[in-house]
């Protein structure tokens, strides 16, 4: 599916541009950019059910944030990282020692900066995964579903996956910009973790240093994900999703194309 805002030539520029980026690179990919004063929208495959990755990190800090909202979490209480706790890959929890003292707000830091896997599962048992899918649904978001714990082994063999769609990861994005995910205090300080982000790689790559991005990266075997907020003169929101992909051609794609998006929203 796509979706072309047709108040002036220059969607049907950035889709022309997009659509001939994209379409060598192998599986499945997603496109979505819209200027958040409303001016302009390309999306293609807005609505199409991807595999997660890390992007299933967004919501997970949402409810962190609801729950603070709520009373029921606190940012500076204390959790002990232990070694069942430990998943590889993502992050740095897993090569600290047995022990090592976190506070809430730190496993929320180090699972956007780092996308650190083991503070992702923790934050998911601490929070509840049927709690985290509930506020989706009174988001009235249909899609994004966490289902498993991430690096969770043979879970994927049982059909258990993590899923995202472009457009509801948007939405969030675009409330938080105009301050109206969980309270204004909190889209503030999600920002600007997002903004903090270390993986680099893909929209911010080709962009002119020190541009403001706040963003969320996921990778995977042939997925590759990244969508966020670029503050650009006109600040614009963009985001890529595939799999079974080119992972390699796929980032090269993305830093291309949000090269091109940030040229268009400078002047």
């Amino acid at each position: 599916m796509g979706h072309i805002n047709n108040n002036n030539g220059g969607e049907i520029a950035v889709y022309t541009y997009v659509k001939r980026i994209l379409k060598d690179i192998p599986g499945q990919t997603g496109f979505y950019y819209k200027r958040l004063d409303g001016s302009e929208i390309v999306a293609f495959n807005e609505d199409r059910i991807f595999y997660a990755a890390s992007l299933i990190k967004i919501p997970i800090l949402i409810e962190a944030f609801n729950r603070v909202r709520l009373g029921e979490m606190d940012f500076d209480k204390k959790y002990e990282v232990r070694n069942s706790d430990k998943v590889p890959s993502c992050g740095a929890l897993a090569y600290m020692h047995d022990g090592l003292e976190v506070t809430f707000r730190d496993l929320c830091v180090l699972m956007i900066i780092h996308s650190d896997n083991t503070a992702a599962n923790m934050l998911i048992r601490i929070l509840g995964m049927d709690r985290i899918n509930q506020t989706l649904i009174d988001r009235e978001m249909d899609i994004t579903r966490i289902n498993r714990l991430l690096s969770e082994e043979g879970a994927s063999a049982q059909g258990l996956e993590n899923t995202v769609v472009l457009d509801e990861l948007a939405m969030l994005f675009e409330e938080m910009h105009n301050g109206r995910l969980v309270s204004r205090k909190a889209s503030i300080e999600m920002l600007d973790i997002f903004k903090m982000q270390r993986l680099n790689s893909k929209i911010p790559r080709l962009l002119p240093r020190g541009v403001p991005i706040a963003h969320k990266t996921g990778e995977d075997q042939g997925t590759t994900h990244d969508i966020g907020i670029v503050y650009a003169r006109k600040p614009f929101l963009i985001g890529f999703m595939s799999n079974n992909t080119d992972v390699v051609a796929m980032e090269n794609a993305i830093s291309e194309i949000s090269r091109f998006a940030y040229k268009r929203n400078c002047f």
